[in-house]
């Protein structure tokens, strides 16, 4: 029978904000008694589990903050598919140096090619390498900061975008910027330029994206800045959702 904590003990560790440890302490006192370990070398046993637990609690909240719906990474990735990618590229990515050098990364391709997925997986290694990060999509980013000049919140929203070591704008270039939109984009990309590193996914090529702005002018002095400070990865081939169409052969994993 595992030795229980009493009452004393639950309160002692509460008190300490190690109540954390109280699901496990039961099986680990049995482990120590069962392998007659050292008093301290059960205590650093203990302490070892909790910080563990609050590791893996700030990476899930770390997480949830950056607005990731799915642990995604690159080991996952079905490099089976039928597409066209620089693997050595992609993988060399996931070294991070990157993120070290303020440099940039555009995923450009069809859509359901694993455009989305390959950038997902690099935020969350950025974030389990203990970098700040923020995803989201660049309609909704375009969509706060116009709802932010309606509460006065325009500076707090667009420092939530300056700040992060990781910003991922996904589906850019789905439609034509606004003079608004063109002006915001471009103070984030301005701003962020050489100080922390962006992630864009598109469906289209970097020089396709000047007609999206508004003002030719300000769409080249952002995208010069882009081009020349990112490793662009070009993936072609078929969506992935086109090989689920009905009548297909069953894939067994995704992009």
């Amino acid at each position: 029978m595992n030795p229980t904590p009493t009452p004393d003990l639950q309160r002692v560790l509460k008190r300490l904000k190690l109540s954390g440890i109280l699901p496990t302490l039961p099986d680990r006192a049995a482990y120590a008694l069962d392998q007659q370990l050292h008093p301290l070398a059960f205590l650093e046993l203990c302490l070892q589990d909790e910080i563990e637990r609050r590791d893996a609690k700030n990476l899930r909240l770390r997480i949830e903050r950056a607005h990731l719906d799915e642990v995604a990474t690159l080991e996952r990735f079905d490099w089976s598919a039928r597409i066209t990618i620089d693997r050595a590229r992609v993988t060399d990515l996931f070294g991070l140096t990157f993120l070290h050098q303020q440099q940039d990364v555009i995923f450009q391709g069809p859509t359901g090619v694993g455009k989305t997925y390959l950038a997902s997986a690099l935020a969350h290694a950025a974030i389990r390498a203990g970098h700040r990060v923020l995803s989201i999509r660049s309609d909704s980013l375009l969509k706060t900061m116009h709802q932010s000049r309606a509460d006065h919140s325009t500076e707090r929203v667009l420092l939530s975008y300056l700040t992060p070591t990781l910003l991922l704008i996904d589906d850019f270039g789905l439609k034509r910027l606004t003079p608004q939109q063109s002006s915001d984009l471009y103070e984030i990309i301005i701003e962020r330029h050489k100080r922390s590193s962006t992630i864009i996914t598109s469906n289209r090529a970097i020089d396709e994206w000047i007609p999206l702005f508004d003002d030719p002018l300000l769409a080249q002095s952002a995208l010069d800045r882009l081009a020349h400070n990112a490793h662009q990865i070009t993936i072609e081939g078929e969506s992935y959702r086109s090989r689920q169409r009905p009548g297909r052969a069953p894939q067994t994993t995704t992009p």
